[in-house]
């Protein structure tokens, strides 16, 4: 029986999927609140000709609808990639009470910035499926580089 954290990982990873159909890189996200998902997104940068377009700021947008407000204080975000420093500042202005990422992004993580700029009482887990979601990624950028 798989747990609750890869069960929505594998949503947020349907979610990247999405977006490399699309020709997007392809990161995914999901909120989920009380067991049940109220926000999902991917990047859609291209798409919609717009630089904040990330799959974290869909997904909190359709989230904070769902709930009504601005704040998911109770909502976990379950992203197939470390958010980078302008969806972690999103992140915090929403109160995310929880994140779960898969595949560490070390050239524009969030973790690269000190003090954090989560919210200080968000929680923070990593790595959860972390092969499969930096696998997505990788595959991607090396199909990239195949066609230039």
């Amino acid at each position: 029986m798989e747990n609750s954290d890869e069960k929505y990982m594998k949503e947020a990873l349907k979610e990247a999927c999405a977006a490399c159909e699309e020709d997007e890189v392809p990161v995914g996200a999901v909120v989920v609140c009380e067991g049940r998902i109220i926000g999902r997104g991917h990047n859609m940068t291209e798409r919609l000709g717009d630089p904040t377009a990330h799959a974290e700021m869909i997904a909190i947008t359709a989230a904070t609808q769902a709930m009504g407000g601005k704040y998911l204080e109770n909502c976990t975000l379950y992203v197939t990639v470390e958010p980078c420093s302008m969806c972690a500042s999103a992140l915090c202005w929403a109160h995310v009470g929880e994140i779960v990422y898969g595949a560490d992004d070390p050239k524009r993580g969030y973790s690269l910035f000190t003090p954090s700029l989560l919210h200080p009482r968000t929680k923070v887990r990593k790595g959860v499926m972390a092969a499969e979601c930096g696998r997505i990624v990788s595959d991607f950028f090396r199909g990239k580089r195949e066609q230039a």
